[in-house]
């Protein structure tokens, strides 16, 4: 493991982001708790920030009003010129830029964590954008550490082409947290007090770091974004198969060659044929329907994360 150490200003400056979806109900239940009374989230070292990303997605319990907005964080739309002709979430990119970034500056927040629900049996997952940020690696160590038994994946969305630009990504270090199942527009309280107590980590850990705690290298698994899987489509686009019994709410276990994927709805079986056992997530996401999406495969590997310090400049 390497002996090299990395040093980072204090992360003083830390925003939660609930209801980016307007549907994922756990998040803006927080977020809109923690607007109302913050003592649960205020850190002596940490100016904490809870924010409603999407409000009028979250007033009509949609994903989004014009389109997604954890999608649309790119260059293009960042650097747009325009007004009240654009879409509703082209407008909000750039408000939460100006609040919150702008991205890729040195103005920009510390940490954004983004607070998300998903349908599919994922459990309690934190998702990097980058397996080089010694940073949020050792924070999701620390969070994976302190739930424990219960267990806490990392899904890395590191991938030249399956790489997207999400609302958190205007922050220094950028996390996700995707808790589920959990149908949307619905509140389960296992997942509501799952991700309450994910974010109580994430918040301890960053407190512990701002006060000098030194944390040492370690060992992280990771689930590494591999490839999109769609759904089987008969010659007019539409889906002929289902997610096979079998594979349903397996999320994270491996799927071997040979291992049975969709089912038709004539009762027939599709196999997976890949060259070795991979890991599926997102298995039947409601939401990913609209972006032909059945599941997302990941391979699993174990990165090596440096020890970090607060910098003494």
């Amino acid at each position: 493991m390497s002996g090299d150490v990395c040093c980072f200003a204090e992360a003083r400056r830390v925003a939660i982001f609930g209801g980016t979806h307007g549907n994922e109900m756990s998040g803006i239940m927080l977020v809109s708790m923690w607007t109302k009374n913050d003592c649960e989230i205020r850190r002596s070292r940490v100016h904490v920030e809870p924010f409603i990303s999407n409000p009028r997605a979250v007033e009509k319990c949609a994903r989004y009003i014009d389109t997604d907005l954890n999608r649309a964080f790119t260059e293009e739309n960042l650097s747009t010129a325009g007004g009240d002709e654009l879409p509703y979430e082209v407008r909000r990119v750039k408000e939460i830029n100006q609040i919150f970034g702008p991205k890729g500056s040195p103005d920009a927040y510390d940490v954004i964590i983004d607070l998300h629900n998903t349908t599919s049996n994922m459990g309690s997952t934190l998702i990097l954008e980058s397996s080089t940020d010694h940073f949020t690696l050792q924070m999701v160590h620390y969070i994976k550490k302190a739930m424990a038994p219960e267990s806490c994946m990392v899904l890395l969305t590191e991938h030249p082409q399956l790489k997207y630009s999400t609302t958190r990504s205007v922050a220094k270090h950028a996390v996700g947290f995707e808790v589920g199942p959990q149908p949307q527009g619905v509140l389960r309280s296992n997942i509501f007090q799952a991700m309450r107590m994910i974010v109580k980590h994430a918040l301890d850990f960053i407190e512990m770091f701002n006060s000098g705690m030194e944390f040492s290298a370690c060992r992280v698994e990771v689930f590494r974004v591999h490839e999109r899987v769609d759904y089987p489509r008969d010659t007019n686009g539409n889906i002929s198969a289902m997610v096979h019994p079998r594979l349903q709410d397996c999320d994270w276990e491996p799927l071997n060659p040979g291992d049975p994927m969709f089912q038709t709805f004539d009762g027939r079986t599709i196999v997976y044929e890949g060259a070795g056992p991979v890991y599926p997530t997102f298995i039947n996401e409601a939401a990913y329907y609209e972006k032909n999406l059945a599941f997302i495969i990941t391979c699993r590997e174990t990165l090596s994360v440096n020890s970090i310090r607060k910098s003494t400049k």
